[in-house]
């Protein structure tokens, strides 16, 4: 069984919480350590039990904190050649689409997004009880790679950014719109949507809805284009909205448990 938090997702930083074993994975690490630090003690995480971080592209809202919290517990930051290069860490481990990562208890398998960072991933991780956690967020596009990573999963957190609607009428500028909607940018709610449903087998337990925008979003928004698409996919687990500024869970999920019909 694998311990599931949000320390916080959205558009000013994004990090979650796995733990297994003993042991304890970040998944982004998009505050400041002391935030981050901060955020873990008021969710009972304890970070000394810190084995890694796993970032999925070197913007500051997923990697802010991820070179200090590494000095500061001894612990390799993980994430892809072109991601490590630009966060300097001085612990590093290669992850790599081609190949699992060991790390602490846990494994990791990564696949290529199409944001516009230098080498982001999208991140499915997993302990000995084998509850394959996956996390996609920036993710311009779902591409088959990523389709394939998050097929069996045990629990998603994914990343439903914008409304469409509020996108168009935002105040941004109509480049940063574009960009925003674009393969090189974030699912739209509807994208989010129709990718659960694609994805909801069984045994998901667990739907973590993240990144949202304070703009161009709103939480019952993205809930309830996922729980429609979700439910007419069968899906029994459960669906929650991660917030901004506060914590979220901690939630337990175990694998291959078959749900009451």
């Amino acid at each position: 069984m694998t311990v599931v938090r949000v320390l916080g997702s959205g558009s000013s930083g994004n990090c979650i919480a796995l733990e297994e074993d003993g042991a304890v994975l970040l998944l982004d690490a998009g505050f400041s350590a002391k935030e981050i630090e901060a955020r873990a003690q008021r969710c009972e995480l304890d970070l000394t039990r810190l084995v890694g971080i796993a970032v999925t592209h070197e913007h500051g809202d997923h990697a802010k904190g991820a070179a200090r919290l590494s000095a500061k517990y001894g612990v390799p930051v993980l994430g892809t050649p072109g991601t490590l290069e630009a966060i300097a860490a001085p612990q590093v481990l290669s992850l790599r689409p081609d190949a699992h990562t060991v790390v602490g208890p846990f494994t990791l398998e990564a696949a290529t997004t199409s944001h516009d960072a230098a080498e982001p991933i999208a991140i499915a991780a997993w302990g000995p009880s084998e509850t394959r956690v996956g996390l996609a967020v920036d993710l311009g596009r779902p591409t088959t790679t990523v389709r394939y990573l998050l097929q069996e999963c045990a629990a998603i957190v994914i990343e439903a950014n914008h409304d469409e609607v509020m996108l168009r009428q935002s105040s941004y500028p109509a480049s940063v719109r574009a960009r925003i909607a674009g393969a090189g940018g974030h699912l739209s709610n509807r994208q989010t949507a129709e990718l659960l449903a694609e994805l909801c087998h069984p045994h998901l337990g667990l739907v973590i809805l993240a990144h949202l925008s304070e703009r161009c979003n709103a939480p019952a928004a993205a809930r309830a284009a996922a729980e429609e698409a979700l439910a007419a996919a069968g899906f029994r687990g459960r669906l929650e909205v991660a917030p901004q500024h506060e914590t979220l869970g901690p939630f337990a999920v175990a694998a291959q448990i078959p749900l009451a019909l």
